[in-house]
């Protein structure tokens, strides 16, 4: 089911954006059906085959709009290529290095123990786990 203009508006004003044409269809696209993960070339080829008219570059500004506004959530791997989640929540991932693709780990399955004290000052926002895979 397609995210019809009016939600997508009203989920854009309400983390503080302004919706915008191309934010509105990024956010259609990105937020309609199952949460998934996306990189900002699948996201701009999927703009392209749906004739938006939106240079990539854009769509870089917007997906780290939507994550600074608490839309996404941004997956770095090896510093070099970076996912956008749109499930928010505090959960870990596996990488499938051979088709480059991230999975959500059952957040019952996994558990985070001996975490040593945050600096004087700081907290602990989140814990970011990425359990590589490959082949076997």
């Amino acid at each position: 089911m397609q995210m019809n203009m009016c939600e997508a508006i009203n989920r854009l004003r309400s983390a503080g954006l302004r919706p915008t044409r191309q934010r509105i269809s990024l956010a259609s696209m990105l937020f309609t059906g199952p949460e998934r993960h996306i990189s900002a070339e699948e996201l701009h080829e999927e703009a392209v085959a749906a004739k938006v008219p939106v240079s990539l570059a854009t769509v870089y500004n917007t997906l780290n709009q939507f994550t600074e506004a608490g839309l996404l959530r941004e997956v770095a791997i090896d510093g070099t290529k970076s996912y956008f989640d749109t499930n928010t929540s505090n959960h870990y991932h596996f990488y499938l290095e051979s088709e480059g693709r991230l999975i959500d780990i059952d957040s019952n399955a996994l558990k985070v123990v001996g975490l040593p004290e945050a600096p004087e000052g700081t907290k602990v926002n989140r814990i970011d786990v990425v359990v590589r895979l490959s082949d076997a």
